[in-house]
């Protein structure tokens, strides 16, 4: 197997144990992005002979005996959102076409911390919003990659790099996972600290992270997630064993709580007769749960919250440069500007008493499975895709992973969500883990009935 195929804990494994070293995983990586870029397109900056700097500082440091952290040597892409202290950091945005910021943003300096090595930048649409960047599917490259973290979605399905950040206003974690058949995972909102990240709304905002495992989506989230003094959102607790608790056996099989959501009308054909085979395969092991009517108008709430937030956010650059701002991000700042306070402080507060009605179905299922989209990757690159399947979530700030456990008949993943419960992201990447290894078992054997459209993926596979 090419070096660049390794997930994150085994490859850090392997510099840990002397078996292969950071230049030589680097340089693999850099090989697989001259031969898959050109069609791809995933990096924003990518300058090769820093990142086998900082490989080869990485292998000195180790052969020197010095402590070494969990990601030693490991590279990872950056969503360019973040500020890097020795990049550019562009938002996607001809506005700050050369910026380049003095200090990392608190996700990059704790992964620096871990030992990794920063490979380069990675494609965001404008201002993570809707606008599309230059990235194209890895599976099919008419078809749209997602956003906004397109970028990095695109580089960990295409083995560019085993694993990468991004993050979620409305979908743009969830779904470009989906789109791309990799693993997604959002945590609760305030786990991973945002400080030194483009700030549209501080209560959507996540920070989000992508693997080809689960387990591997987990070190990252550990790595991660923690108070930042600077993030008001972040909390001052014990970070919670992810790793180890992503590979244990649930005492018990888990539940499911099958839920449509309000979505569901955007749900297309082969997703809802594929859903429907998941949930026979599964058995007792789930249940079709109604989640009431109360929850109709979560996403216009989440709707009017990220327009509000983001046009008070990005006001500046709307009165300065507007005409270079995209039609699309000037049409979301205007409307924001037109709620009034009444209606914006009513959308905030709908969050609560819905997290609280949720509590019931927490208390009996681990986890509720959903869509992470409507469909695959839909086929032209001047959109990203719908985000309906996600947009409740994010509104809730609750933790949710997309899975690449389903695949249609042209080879193009469909994300399955889990969603849990606040606070209980561990427990969630645990019964992740378990779903993944239960469906991949039953799946290896072939396709489901071609009336459905589609088959089962096999799982953790990234093309």
């Amino acid at each position: 197997m090419s070096l660049n195929a390794l997930g994150l804990a085994e490859a850090a494994a392997g510099i840990r144990d002397g078996r292969l070293s950071s230049a030589e995983l680097v340089g693999d990586c850099l090989k697989r992005i001259d031969a898959a870029d050109p069609d791809v397109e995933a990096w924003a900056f990518l300058d090769r002979d820093h990142a086998m700097w900082q490989a080869e500082t990485a292998d000195d440091h180790r052969k020197q005996g010095k402590p070494t952290g969990p990601l030693h040597g490991v590279p990872v892409g950056i969503k360019d959102i973040f500020d890097t202290s020795d990049m550019p950091t562009e938002f996607g945005s001809k506005l700050w076409a050369g910026r380049t910021p003095r200090r990392d943003a608190a996700a990059v300096a704790r992964l620096r911390a871990a030992g990794a090595v920063i490979l380069g930048k990675t494609v965001t649409t404008e201002y993570a919003y809707f606008n599309p960047g230059k990235t194209r599917n890895p599976h099919h490259r008419d078809h749209t990659p997602g956003g906004s973290s397109s970028g990095s979605a695109a580089a960990v399905a295409a083995l560019m790099v085993p694993g990468a950040i991004g993050s979620q206003t409305n979908g743009s974690v969830i779904r470009p996972a989906a789109f791309c058949g990799v693993v997604g995972f959002k945590p609760t909102h305030g786990l991973i600290p945002r400080s030194g990240a483009l700030l549209l709304s501080r209560a959507l905002d996540h920070v989000g992270v992508f693997a080809r495992s689960v387990g591997d989506a987990a070190l990252l989230a550990q790595i991660l997630a923690g108070y930042d003094e600077e993030d008001p959102d972040t909390r001052p607790l014990a970070c919670p064993p992810f790793v180890d608790m992503a590979a244990s056996e649930p005492p018990l099989p888990p539940r499911f709580a099958f839920v449509r959501t309000p979505a569901w009308t955007h749900a297309e054909k082969i997703t809802t007769e594929a859903f429907a085979e998941l949930v026979q395969s599964l058995g007792d092991r789930v249940s079709e749960v109604e989640i009431g009517a109360s929850f109709d108008r979560a996403i216009d709430m989440h709707r009017t919250v990220m327009e509000v937030e983001m046009a008070h956010n990005l006001h500046r650059d709307f009165e300065r440069g507007g005409e270079s701002l995209s039609k699309v991000l000037r049409g979301l700042i205007e409307r924001g500007q037109k709620v009034t306070a009444v209606d914006y402080m009513r959308a905030l507060a709908g969050n609560t008493p819905l997290n609280a009605a949720l509590d019931g179905v927490f208390d009996e299922y681990d986890a509720i499975l959903t869509p992470a989209a409507p469909g695959p990757a839909p086929r032209g690159l001047d959109s990203t895709g719908n985000p309906a399947f996600c947009s409740l979530w994010t509104y809730l700030g609750t933790p949710a992973v997309s899975l690449p456990l389903l695949q249609s008949e042209t080879g193009l993943p469909i994300g399955v969500q889990l969603v849990g419960r606040r606070g209980n992201d561990a427990r969630l990447l645990r019964t992740a883990n378990w779903l993944v290894q239960t469906i991949g078992k039953r799946g290896r054997r072939g396709a489901a009935p071609a009336k459905t459209g589609a088959r089962r993926a096999k799982t953790g596979s990234s093309r």
